[in-house]
């Protein structure tokens, strides 16, 4: 059962509460070069991204926010560093939430000065601790950088924000080790119940993030801790949204496209599979139509799947027999097969429209 927790609001993105899990990501060009922005943020929203946050390094960074709203659609979060300025500036600008530690802002007054702000516009402010971050009180006070270290310190900083009464709040505590982070999650999970951000900080390159990012992230999820995900990825942000939204299809809590089964491929194999699952992948791109496809090239597991999905193709021996709702509706050529599905889903989708 999915943990309950406030529900706050990032632009018109609802996190928390009974809303669905949102995907985020972040920009990677610099914030004033607006152009190159607008062209990231639209990306991501194109590749089914939710929220996107950028770094706001000085007050040129700050101001740009204000173009880059204009032209695009998701909700901008300005990721704020130390400096109170550029966190009142963003705000000014029109930044839909804040990335910023009171902590590290420095006198309460300058923090009052931000809450004060951000009261008045309705905007929110996300908490975010990683592991190379933590004051090095707590770490001695905890002994180490450890999941204890990371709430204490996540703690310490919400406390700052609720004396002042504000609750308008999510939290992250991630570390670069996936042990720790899914530890530190559960631990927080139970001591707030403001929304969580999820996600593996430094997680690295394709590969190696996927895997960090599937087991941590999954892991919470499927616990019900998480509200809204990030992975992180040393590269192009559009393979984070990719990401998310494949580890959320795989735990059922998001139909967005097609969700593809397929096999690894055999001595059984007898069709050029790999060929049929890339065609269909790029072809059904854009396609707009939700549902679970298996195309399976094994006589042994391949019926059995195809009748599992809403549609599906057993091929073998250059032959496909496509199913529709478990029900075998054609018999069709190997080199027919990609044709004869996507004109199977389009037909559905018109049908939904």
């Amino acid at each position: 059962m999915r943990r309950n927790t406030r529900k706050i609001y990032v632009g018109d993105v609802a996190i928390g509460g009974d809303s669905p899990i949102s995907i985020q990501s972040m920009t990677t060009v610099k914030t004033s070069d607006i152009d190159a922005v607008v062209d990231q943020i639209n990306a991501l929203a194109e590749a089914g991204c939710d929220i996107s946050r950028s770094a706001v390094n000085d007050m040129e960074d700050a101001k740009a926010i204000a173009e880059i709203k204009k032209r695009t659609t998701l909700p901008f979060v300005a990721d704020i560093q130390f400096d109170y300025k550029l966190a009142l500036a963003a705000i000014e600008n029109g930044c839909d939430c804040l990335r910023y530690n009171p902590g590290n802002i420095g006198s309460s007054d300058k923090v009052r000065e931000i809450v004060d702000a951000c009261k008045e516009k309705n905007i929110p402010i996300r908490i975010g601790v990683n592991s190379g971050s933590i004051s090095q009180k707590i770490i001695d006070r905890c002994g180490g950088v450890n999941a204890n270290a990371l709430v204490e310190s996540a703690i310490e900083e919400v406390k700052i924000l609720e004396d002042m009464d504000f609750y308008d709040i999510k939290i992250s505590v991630k570390s670069s080790d996936v042990n720790t982070m899914i530890d530190a999650y559960r631990m927080l999970a139970e001591r707030v119940d403001y929304p969580l951000h999820l996600g593996v900080t430094e997680a690295g390159p394709l590969y190696q993030a996927l895997v960090k990012s599937s087991i941590g992230i999954g892991s919470l999820l499927k616990d019900g801790i998480g509200d809204t995900i990030r992975v992180s990825i040393t590269g192009d942000p559009v393979e984070e949204v990719k990401a998310c939204k494949a580890i959320l299809k795989a735990l059922g809590l998001r139909r967005d496209g097609l969700d593809i089964v397929s096999c690894p491929t055999c001595s059984r194999t007898t069709v050029d599979l790999p060929k049929i699952v890339a065609e269909v992948e790029e072809k059904a791109q854009g396609l707009g139509i939700d549902a679970k496809v298996a195309i399976m090239g094994c006589p042994v597991n391949g019926p059995g799947e195809s009748k599992e999905a809403d549609y599906g193709i057993s091929a073998a021996n250059g032959m496909g027999f496509l199913f529709k709702d478990g029900k075998t509706i054609k018999k069709v050529k190997e080199d027919e097969i990609v044709d004869t599905l996507l004109e199977t889903l389009k037909e559905a989708m018109d049908n939904e429209n």
